[in-house]
């Protein structure tokens, strides 16, 4: 069922994007033939009141194709992407049966650029009405206004924890009114503790609950399932609060098998066309490094042979993609018999460092040189840090969801490294941040991450480099 200020919601929005739509139909034709921006044919340019004329099919299509776009699907926890998803797939639909319409009727005013303006016009109005219509809302909800009231079913860790999410996020007008648990014996300080499961179709009426959260943990999966049959016949909306803590940087997806519904934990990005795009970018995107960084990787090779006796270049092996190692390379920072007593992390004002390697590790520079590695495909530029095989047996033992870092390719830097978790700082945030890039990954990220670690170097104290 739908509740009342969600259809009120619908409906402002319904109009704002069919006023937006009309507006971008008229101003297309006086941007493509009354502006005088865009060179035009007065013979071939169609009349204004064949446009005006035509603005009442325009509309009816929008709204059709908007609404069957699933545009109006609107709810409290509605995010910025699921939104922009579903103005795009609107907007094409629109456009699509505008211009089927108008092949169909034959009309002598059509114009490839006033529809290409059209569409622009059409889905940056749309889009930008409605986050200046949320930004309103979410203002309002902020201040008191608007509000709904929301039950927390259970009384654990899980649920404090959803109780303070939502207390952090007013602006969706969602208030936590207490906890529903059956074992009393939980003590529970920042909200009420007002009933037991049983009780929940009473306390939904006695307290106006409009949203009721689950967040008991797996092994009370019976009380879950007793809360929706208990709610069966109430119109809250009920929410599952996923008790799965070492996956908080994964992003769930819910996919349906043969009336089978599957939650996937972990999905990797990198695969098919990904794939390609991916080490396309690393290819090129070395290449040039190396070109343009040649002579600088030179000087600071001939500094290393004239300031330390020993090597230019350090092999080490590292894990890579899948836990297979490979020869990572690195410009030597320490003296040749720093690993005399075994493999050991570094540290700061690491002694087995020489005074030129300490400030390449400082800037970075060491590891220029693994540009050879990417373009080689042992690594790629941007991803988790790769670590030696020494100690990837000892972090996969104590450190949950350790090896889902090696679903990818190791890179030179990382979402990790940008965020200041790199050398001996804390693994377990290192690990969230490595899995978060993983599942999130794009080119525009990897993008982004190389840009902040240029920056970084440039401009930036280095966090954690010794």
């Amino acid at each position: 069922m739908i509740r009342r200020t969600r259809q009120e919601l619908a409906l402002w929005f319904g109009l704002a994007d069919l006023a937006a739509t009309a507006l971008a139909w008229v101003c297309s034709y006086w941007l493509r033939f009354s502006s005088g921006w865009f060179p035009s044919n007065a013979c071939a340019q169609p009349e204004a009141i064949l446009y005006w004329q035509s603005l009442p099919a325009i509309v009816l299509m929008a709204a059709l194709a908007y609404y069957f776009a699933g545009m109006y699907e609107v709810h409290r926890l509605w995010r910025f992407r699921e939104e922009l998803l579903a103005v795009g797939r609107g907007v094409v639909l629109m456009a699509l049966a505008v211009m089927a319409a108008s092949f169909a009727q034959r009309h002598h005013y059509e114009s490839r650029l006033a529809m290409a303006l059209f569409v622009a016009l059409t889905a940056g109005s749309i889009v930008g009405s409605r986050r200046l219509m949320w930004w309103a809302l979410h203002r309002l909800r902020s201040h008191g206004i608007n509000q709904s009231h929301a039950l927390i079913v259970g009384g654990g860790r899980l649920a404090r924890r959803t109780a303070a999410t939502l207390r952090a996020v007013p602006w969706t007008g969602i208030q936590p009114v207490g906890y529903v648990e059956d074992e009393p014996w939980r003590r529970i300080s920042d909200l009420p503790v007002l009933g037991s499961i049983a009780q929940l179709p009473e306390l939904v009426q006695r307290h106006h609950i409009e949203h009721v959260f689950v967040a008991l943990p797996l092994n009370r999966y019976a009380d879950a399932r007793r809360v929706f049959a208990l709610l069966g016949q109430t119109t809250v909306d009920i929410q599952l609060m996923a008790d799965i803590p070492e996956f908080a940087s994964l992003a769930f997806h819910t996919t349906h098998l043969h009336g089978m519904t599957i939650i996937s934990l972990r999905e990797n990005p990198h695969y098919g066309l990904n794939v390609v795009i991916k080490r396309a970018m690393d290819i090129i995107l070395s290449l040039v490094a190396i070109i343009l960084l040649a002579p600088l990787m030179a000087i600071i090779a001939l500094l290393i042979k004239l300031t330390s006796p020993g090597p230019v270049l350090y092999r080490q092996e590292r894990c890579g993609l899948n836990g297979r190692p490979f020869q990572m390379l690195k410009f030597r920072t320490m003296h040749v018999d720093a690993e005399k007593d075994g493999p050991q992390m570094t540290r700061p004002n690491d002694p087995r460092r020489t005074r030129l390697g300490a400030l390449l590790r400082a800037t970075n520079l060491d590891e220029l040189p693994q540009l050879f590695n990417v373009l080689k495909g042992d690594m790629s530029l941007v991803g988790p840090r790769p670590e030696r095989p020494v100690f990837v047996q000892q972090f996969q033992k104590t450190i949950p969801n350790y090896m889902a870092r090696h679903a990818v390719k190791a890179g030179m830097t990382g979402w990790a490294q940008v965020n200041g978790w790199r050398g001996n700082s804390s693994l377990r945030r290192r690990v969230q941040f490595d899995l978060y890039y993983i599942t999130h990954w794009n080119p525009l990220f990897d993008l982004r991450i190389l840009v902040l670690t240029v920056w970084r170097m440039l401009f930036g104290k280095q966090k954690n480099a010794y």
